[in-house]
């Protein structure tokens, strides 16, 4: 009996341990591990198949168990794979290997269990997904569950290449990872086309800069200046210019100013030995060297016009007082660093051949005493210009007096400055009957015996401006130009002539400025040769004088620019007025004129500064907001 119980448990060991090698051959067999040798038969008796005969385990039953396991497989694929169509069962069947099988079932049972999963229902009531999207939802679970992370190996999905996941990697099209040289190329095909470019007349930034500048948006711009604001963009890939004239070489100079391209890499562009001008209007980027360089390379120059020099020194004027230069014509702006003793050396040296001379914003030079040496060693100036120079008072005005050459007059002094009005008049009584213009302003204290003077006095005056002054009266001004034996002017600006007194904003019983009056006396003066008007901030001119200036009759043939800007009581049927007196007009500014509400203009006119105003063009209907 115990022998009989001894044998049955060494059966059944021996049977759990067949079970159990048997398992692992079948594993070994799947993965291609057992192989023999049907040549060699003393190789098939391996050390394995002599311990499965030992053990009284069958390889063939290990295979016949395999092959049973896989087809039972793909029949339970094959069974929860919907029904197709008609159509569809026509086509022959595609041939699904084993391992693609096992593959699908088990991503079928892994969203079978995500939709029992809590995170499932969390994701679903959280983004409001219906029943018809859980497998979308399942998928989309599983597919970041299955996410390789960061520092893991993954393959591209597209060209199978193994790369090391990291938190920039892709998603391909299939839900797969992208390694970076396929991530960049799909970021190349998924590039947005470039942007259509818009049509002519709808950029309004550029429309309003064209208008501030002049120019109007409406056709096309010419040929010419097409061609040098193309130059101008690719100015630093341009080695040199070529046999351009100056007028061109100008307007080149006025855009890449603008643009504040003047380098010294552009300045070689500007160089012309045989040329006697030069004109750079932002030199902020040279260096003395450069201004050495300009005036080495143009030895023949009489006139030089360069703004925003800073840098310049007093080594640039020594150098052109030793090279004893022709120049007559000299325009600097904002050169703070030439000291007093060199201004005064160049007036000795050079002074004698000075026609014109335009000096802007210098203020730790160029005093009172550096002005009379000036006046005195520069006896043939016709042209001066001093605007914002520190320094200068009235000490200087009564030296001015002494150019009886001068023609061309322009000073504008700091606002603390208070200028008298006795030094000014003696300068008008001096050289007013030979002044072809004349510029003060900010001569804020200046009073009417200024407008009698230059009544009694010019005769040749082309050009007048006097503003920002708030002692003028509507009746002196009104007495300048009425039988003024001056010609008609064709540049005029008075804005700013009136008075400032903020508590008074209807201004006293006899208007200070230019009011109604002296408007119309302007215009009966000078309305049929004057093209630049320019009356803003004016507000004492009464809409009855409008009226009576831009009557039916009344023609003005020449006047092409017009600023009544600030005058509050200008409207559409003013507006229409001026337009038919005017048409020649290029240029209507109006900024606060906020009663001018829907207008129509002629084409090629710009009507600046209208705040929500239908503007009518020609039959072309847009709002103005600037």
């Amino acid at each position: 009996m115990i022998d009989r119980f001894q044998e049955r448990e060494r059966g059944e060991r021996r049977e759990r341990r067949g079970k159990s090698v048997s398992g692992e051959a079948a594993e070994a067999a799947e993965q291609g591990e057992i192989q023999t040798d049907k040549t060699n038969p003393v190789a098939g008796h391996s050390a394995l198949t002599d311990y499965l005969a030992s053990n009284n385990i069958s390889a063939q039953q290990i295979r016949t168990d395999w092959d049973r396991r896989q087809a039972e497989a793909l029949r339970q694929a094959t069974e929860q794979e919907p029904s197709v169509t008609a159509e569809q069962s026509q086509s022959p069947p595609v041939p699904t290997s084993p391992e693609d099988a096992v593959k699908k079932r088990k991503r079928q049972q892994a969203i079978a269990r995500i939709k029992n999963s809590k995170e499932f229902a969390r994701r679903k009531a959280r983004g409001g997904y219906d029943d018809d999207s859980d497998d979308d939802l399942a998928i989309e679970i599983h597919e970041e569950q299955n996410r390789r992370k960061p520092g893991q190996f993954a393959n591209c999905e597209i060209c199978d290449k193994r790369f090391t996941v990291t938190p920039y990697s892709k998603t391909g099209p299939d839900g797969g990872l992208l390694c970076n040289i396929c991530s960049k190329k799909q970021k190349d095909d998924k590039k947005k086309p470039p942007a259509k470019r818009r049509a002519t007349g709808i950029g309004r930034r550029q429309n309003q800069s064209n208008l501030l500048d002049g120019l109007t948006p409406h056709g096309t711009q010419s040929l010419l200046e097409t061609c040098i604001k193309k130059v101008a963009d690719y100015i630093h890939d341009i080695e040199d210019f070529g046999d351009l004239p100056p007028s061109l070489l100008l307007r080149l100079g006025q855009i890449l100013s603008r643009r504040r391209a003047v380098t010294p890499r552009t300045l070689d562009l500007f160089l012309r030995p045989q040329y006697t001008s030069i004109d750079l209007f932002d030199c902020a980027k040279l260096d003395t060297n450069d201004y050495h360089k300009i005036l080495a390379s143009m030895p023949r120059l009489t006139r030089v016009n360069l703004r925003f020099t800073t840098p310049m020194k007093d080594q640039v004027f020594h150098y052109m007082m030793e090279r004893d230069m022709n120049i007559k014509d000299l325009h600097l702006d904002g050169a703070n660093l030439v000291t007093d003793d060199c201004w005064r050396q160049l007036f000795t040296k050079l002074g004698h051949r000075f026609l014109s001379l335009k000096l802007w914003n210098l203020d730790s030079a160029f005093d009172n005493e550096t002005a009379k040496v000036m006046c005195l060693q520069c006896p043939d100036l016709q042209r001066l210009k001093l605007k914002f120079l520190h320094k200068l008072d009235n000490d200087m005005l009564a030296e001015i007096s002494t150019l009886k050459s001068l023609q061309h007059l322009s000073l504008r002094f700091m606002r603390e400055t208070e200028i008298e009005t006795e030094p000014v008049l003696q300068i008008v009584a001096s050289v007013g009957s030979q002044l072809r213009s004349l510029s003060l302003e900010e001569f804020e204290f200046v009073d009417d015996r200024l407008l009698q003077h230059l009544h009694e006095h010019c005769r040749l005056l082309t050009k007048l401006r006097l503003t920002l002054n708030s002692t003028f009266t509507d009746k002196g001004l009104a007495a300048l130009f009425t039988g003024w034996s001056n010609q008609a002017l064709t540049y005029v600006d008075l804005h700013s002539l009136r008075d400032v007194d903020m508590t008074n904003p209807d201004g006293p019983e006899e208007p200070i400025g230019l009011a109604s009056d002296g408007f119309i006396a302007l215009m009966e003066h000078s309305g049929s040769k004057v093209q630049h008007l320019n009356i803003a901030s004016c507000r004492h001119v009464s809409y009855k004088a409008f009226e009576q200036v831009f009557a039916e009759n009344k023609l003005y043939p020449k006047l092409n620019y017009l600023d009544i800007s600030f005058s509050t009581v200008v409207d559409d049927y003013l507006i229409q007025c001026i337009l038919r007196c005017c048409p020649a007009l290029q240029r209507l500014v109006v900024f606060a004129c906020f009663k001018i509400r829907d207008v129509h203009i002629p084409r090629g006119l710009a009507l600046i500064g209208t705040v929500g105003a239908t503007i009518k063009i020609d039959g072309i209907t847009q709002t103005e907001t600037i």
